[in-house]
């Protein structure tokens, strides 16, 4: 690879080349409590994979970190603060759904203000780490729910 040769820019927003997927930027927190239990959130009637557990997180808008759109996701949907700092990063997923690629960096974090509540019709579930292969969960999730009790 020349250095000195301009790199083609990658324009997230552009139609991908035949063949590909475009790829979908999310993040997602294990908030875990005091007790060492995780938080699951379960998807409500009417998006994708509804029904199914999930870590709490949303989409990384164009001008956004990772761990600055997990601060207002956790707030949005949470009714909680965090700080940046406070965003541990510990591992991601990579998976391929039918129509789009998922990139998911996975937070851990055990320090927030003010109390879980859900804000947009989502059930909560505060779950022990060997507990949370009992959930059903979208695929990209799932292969983190070993890592995160290997952790916790």
């Amino acid at each position: 690879m020349d250095l000195d040769e301009p790199t083609p820019c990658f324009n997230p927003n552009s139609t991908p080349p035949a063949g590909t997927k475009r790829v979908v930027l999310v993040v997602a927190v294990a908030l875990v409590d005091a007790d060492g239990r995780v938080l699951l959130a379960q998807r409500p009637p009417g998006k994708t994979l509804a029904g199914l557990w999930e870590f709490p997180g949303g989409k990384v808008h164009a001008d956004e970190t990772p761990e600055a759109a997990l601060v207002r996701e956790l707030k949005e949907e949470l009714d909680i603060d965090t700080a940046a700092s406070c965003l541990a990063p510990f591992t991601f997923a990579s998976h391929t759904y039918e129509d789009f690629h998922l990139l998911m960096p996975l937070y851990v974090c055990r320090v927030w203000n003010g109390t879980v509540r859900p804000l947009e019709g989502q059930k909560l579930a505060w779950v022990t780490p060997n507990r949370m292969g009992d959930y059903p969960m979208p695929p990209a999730d799932v292969p983190l729910v070993a890592m995160l009790r290997d952790l916790l």
